[in-house]
């Protein structure tokens, strides 16, 4: 977990020191790694198809938008947090929103897939996760409906 730890806030500072431009005239500060609130994934997948999962996290102001996701791979376990820009504005509006925002996924591999949902760290300093594992249909279930003579 400490590795996630070091790899997200690696990016985080990548990020800060790549984006700024002085001669940018907005008020970016930086990006910062926003804890996922809930999760809406598919009880399956089937090989080859596409998905939408539906991740929620609570913005802290309107100075902070949906940036990207940080997405690690490996072999069939993905990390997946949100990313959001931050902006200093005197106008933002200091109070907590709901955003949900759209990760598409397409299904490569017929392993089961074990999903890593960051949602902050404990009172040790340790990353916490929300975990899915996922299985893979070689294809997709036919419904066996009775019929009532």
């Amino acid at each position: 977990m400490k590795r996630y730890a070091l790899l997200i806030l690696t990016l985080i500072f990548t990020s800060i020191f790549t984006s700024c431009s002085l001669d940018d005239d907005t008020n970016f500060i930086g990006t910062e790694i926003i804890p996922i609130e809930s999760v809406e994934i598919p009880e399956y997948f089937v090989f080859g198809e596409r998905y939408e999962i539906l991740i929620t996290y609570n913005r802290p102001s309107t100075c902070y938008q949906f940036y990207n996701f940080y997405y690690d791979i490996n072999e069939n376990e993905r990390v997946v947090a949100i990313i959001n820009s931050v902006y200093s504005d005197n106008s933002c509006v200091e109070e907590e929103e709901s955003v949900t925002v759209t990760l598409n996924f397409e299904t490569r591999s017929n392993e089961t897939y074990l999903f890593k949902f960051y949602q902050g760290v404990d009172e040790e300093g340790e990353d916490i996760y929300y975990l899915v594992e996922v299985p893979v249909l070689a294809e997709r279930p036919t419904s066996t409906s009775t019929q009532l003579d």
